[in-house]
Order: structure tokens, then C-alpha cells, then sequence
């Protein structure tokens, strides 16, 4: 079964035409009040899709803000989604029964980080959801779901669970000099009481214990050590897949690569850029944001515009970066191009039709623009963090006889030197060891980044988490 809000934002969506209400309504003791949530459903490809229906969820903008930032009330809107979540295996009968008590929750980050807090101080106490289990999945730390301590009473817990989810903010990051820095944290109380915590690859599962990567929590992430795991996301490879994927111009594959540099030419033609194969074209894909190292790619532009490069990025968020892209598409005319926006057929068509992607990402969690890339023949050069460090392998020409391992490359420290040393690594092998550059491209398409290999390591997980007992204050 997946729980998730039923978000309405005045926009008919054709992918949920078949979703029926369910007549379930319950009442959920929060906030002051009893606030009533409906149930909606859908069974499809074996999958209980169950959406809570609230009118807090019925606006326009994205599920957590619209442009003015995010909303008053997410604190309320996900604590209605975490209660309705406890109660769903209990009370919807679907297919005629209801799941039943012995279940396993897979909480996602602080939005759903009341479950497991909830199964300890609601449920179990009473003898309800003793056999089930909780796993916190944690995508980004440094979302926490931190409001002011005299929000707890809202929250619909007993008054003794305050420490679970207690959390004070050291001296310099008070507002004032009466702040006593008092707030409640609910992905700490997840952290806490959740039988498993996971991460969305090895390499973030560390970084989380570390003062640098911890966002405050990760002393208590490292009492925590014996239960963490990371576990890299799959790709859908239906959805990318050079061989057939239905934005491309012309489709290739590992054994016949020859449709790769027909979907550069069609790259370079569609974006007004001199059509030449010999000019490595390097791209970026992501958000516009201080996380994922812009400011480095700023930085560095005009010295890597006086190589014999192109590049094109694709991306919005930060006002004044989209400005920035537009103007260097006006200074570097026949080497720069920016595309601001999100695009899906583009963002397929610049992972096929480029030589490099460029990642300076000051943290990852997981990152899926590498495992494209790579599945693409596009070859990485990421910064050495979290899930870029896992899934790219540092090119060695000089491994295995010579043939050369490895499917990037990857920089550390965090600077723009790093950076461009890095990149004119793998510009000079692109334009003078071509054996060299096929292999890096051939074993990119050969990693094997499918749900099945993550889907595996889940299950392992699963089954530690029901040997241990469950949470219990």
C-alpha cells in the first residue's frame, strides 16, 4: 500500500482518473479540533494506492509551496497524513479485508516522521501494531520538519513523548538574546523511534554521522549505527533507454554506439551550437540551487570557455543564476547554451547527445542524473560525495592490462580548481584516447542500476528489521 496526500490543484490528472472514494471518513485528534479525512483508491499493478483527502490539500503551487515559498500549514498537512497512515491498514477494506495490524512502514523523510512516534505513543501502549515494524528513509537531512516547541500539543500525542521529538538550537542560532532556542524536530523523533533508518546510498549513510553532513542530528544518527543502512536508488529502464526511448531523434545501445553521436549532432542543431562531433559537449541537469554547486559552474565558465568546449545547461530555481545563464548564452555565443525550466523530452536528449555531465553537487544523497547519464554513454565527472562517490568508479587508464576501469571522473576538495582539473581530465582523453573513451562509455551502459539490485538490499533490511523487537519508550 502507498499513503500520499490526494493534492488537487485545479488541474484534471489523466494518470489518476480511476481513483475512486471509498466512503472510509475518520477523525483525527490534532490541532485543537477532530479534522475529518476521506480515503480515495486505487489497485493498480498489484499496489494499494490509497490518497487522504483534505481540502489543506487542495491548492495550487507543489506538494510542500507554490512561488511565494512553503506553506503556513505543512506542519498540519503532514501530521493529518501521518495519523491517516496508522489507521489505514485498520480500517479500509481493501479487496474486502483490511491489512491488519503485523505490517512493516516505510516512512519517507519528516513529512511522514510522525509514524513511528505515533506506533510507539498511540498504538502500542495499548496493544495495537505490536508486531509491526517502522523504516525511515531519509532523502535529504537537511529537511527536518523543525517549528516551534509550543507546536507540540498540536501534534496529537501524550504529553510524556515531548523528548522524542524535543530539539534546542545552540546559542548562535537563536534570533535573540530572550530566544531560548526551543523547537520540536520530527525527523528526530523518526530518528529516535523508528526500528531502521535508511539513507538513499552508503556513502550518505556515513556523511550523516559526520558534523559536516549531520545538520545537528548526527550524534544521535550515530547511536543509531547499528540500524542504518544506505541503499542506492534504481532507474526505471523503461523510462531510459537509449535503445528505445521515444524523445530521441535516433536510439543506440553498448554493442552499436553509432546513434550517440547522431543525437549530439541533433543536440547541437537543436540548441544552435556549431554541429561538430570533435568539440566535447558537456552538459548539467538539476536545480538551480547552492546544493548542487552552481556557483562553482559560475566560477569556472570563463576559464573553460577558452577551451574548445560547448556547454548546456538545463535547470531553474535561483532567480539570479537564470539570469547569469542567459547573459552567457549572449557572451559565449557558439559555446554556451541555457535552458531554463524543466523539460523531460530535453533532459533526455542532452543525456544522449553529450560527451560529459558535470555534477559539482556540494552534498548527494543519491543522485540520478549520473545513473542516466552513464546508462546514455555520457560520461560523469562528479564531486566525491554521498551517492556520486558510490556510483561512479574513478577512471584508471592504466587497470587491467591497460584496457583501463573506471566510469568518471571524480573531484574533491569542493573548488573550482578541483573541478576544472577534473574536467580537462576527461576533455583531453575525449579528444586524444579514443579506445579509452569507448570503454569509459561502455561500462557506464553496463551498470546494472535497476530497482531489482535496490529492491534486494530492501528486502535484507526488511528482515532485520522484524529479528529486532519493536520500538518501545
Amino acid at each position: 500500500m502507498v499513503v500520499s496526500p490526494r493534492y488537487l490543484n485545479g488541474v484534471p490528472n489523466k494518470e489518476f482518473a480511476n481513483v475512486v472514494d471509498i466512503r472510509c471518513r475518520i477523525k483525527i485528534p490534532c490541532f485543537g479540533g477532530q479534522h475529518e479525512v476521506a480515503f480515495f483508491h486505487e489497485y493498480r499493478a498489484g499496489v494499494d494506492w490509497v490518497f487522504v483527502d483534505h481540502p489543506s490539500y487542495h491548492r495550487p503551487g507543489n506538494p510542500y509551496g507554490d512561488a511565494n515559498g512553503a506553506f503556513g500549514d505543512n506542519q498540519f498537512r503532514f501530521t493529518l497524513l501521518s495519523h491517516a497512515a496508522c489507521e489505514a491498514p485498520l480500517v479500509l477494506p481493501l479487496g474486502g479485508y483490511t491489512y491488519g495490524e503485523k505490517c512493516l512502514f516505510f516512512v519517507n523523510d519528516w513529512h511522514a516522521s510522525l509514524v513511528p512516534v505515533l506506533l510507539g505513543a498511540k498504538y502500542r501502549p495499548y496493544g495495537v501494531y505490536k508486531d509491526a515494524r517502522s523504516i525511515l528513509i531519509i532523502h535529504n537531512l537537511a529537511h527536518q520538519g523543525v517549528e516551534p516547541a509550543t507546536t507540540y500539543q498540536n501534534l496529537g500525542l501524550p504529553p510524556e513523548w515531548y523528548g522524542a521529538l524535543e530539539w534546542v538550537f545552540p546559542t548562535w542560532a537563536r534570533t535573540h538574546a530572550l530566544d531560548k532556542g526551543e523547537a520540536v524536530n520530527i525527523l528526530k523523533g523518526a530518528v529516535v523511534t523508528a526500528d531502521r533508518v535508511m539513507t538513499v546510498s552508503q556513502g550518505y549513510s556515513w556523511e550523516i554521522t559526520t558534523v559536516e553532513g549531520g545538520y545537528g542530528l548526527n550524534e544521535l544518527l550515530s547511536s543509531r549505527k547499528s540500524v542504518l543502512n544506505g541503499v542506492t536508488n534504481g532507474i526505471d529502464v523503461d523510462d531510459w533507454d537509449p535503445s528505445a526511448d521515444k524523445y530521441l531523434p535516433f536510439h543506440y545501445s553498448v554493442d552499436d554506439l553509432s546513434g550517440k553521436a547522431r543525437c549530439k549532432a541533433a543536440l547541437q542543431k537543436e540548441l544552435g551550437l556549431p554541429v561538430r562531433n570533435d568539440c566535447p559537449l558537456i552538459g548539467f541537469i538539476g536545480r538551480l540551487d547552492y546544493q548542487k554547486g552552481i556557483d562553482l559552474i559560475q566560477l569556472g565558465m570563463p576559464e573553460l570557455m577558452q577551451d574548445d568546449v560547448q556547454f548546456v545547461m538545463l535547470g531553474s530555481g535561483d532567480g539570479d543564476t537564470e539570469n547569469w545563464m542567459r547573459s552567457a548564452e549572449a557572451i559565449y555565443r557558439d559555446k554556451f547554451r541555457g535552458w531554463v525550466g524543466f523539460n523531460v523530452p530535453i533532459s533526455h536528449r542532452i543525456n544522449a547527445g553529450c560527451d560529459i555531465l558535470l555534477m559539482p553537487s556540494r552534498f548527494e544523497p543519491c543522485g540520478l542524473n549520473q545513473l542516466y547519464a552513464m546508462r546514455y554513454g555520457t560520461v560523469p565527472v562528479v564531486h566525491c560525495t554521498g551517492g556520486l562517490r558510490d556510483t561512479v568508479e574513478n577512471f584508471n587508464p592504466f587497470a587491467n592490462g591497460g584496457e583501463g576501469q573506471g566510469t568518471g571522473w571524480t573531484f574533491s576538495p569542493l573548488s573550482k580548481e578541483s573541478m576544472l582539473g577534473a574536467l580537462w581530465l576527461a576533455i583531453q582523453t575525449y579528444r586524444e584516447h579514443k579506445t579509452s573513451w569507448e570503454g569509459l562509455m561502455k561500462r557506464g551502459m553496463s551498470q546494472d542500476f535497476t530497482w531489482n539490485t535496490a529492491a534486494s538490499h530492501y528486502e535484507q533490511i526488511i528482515e532485520w528489521a522484524f529479528l529486532d523487537p519493536p520500538y518501545v519508550q
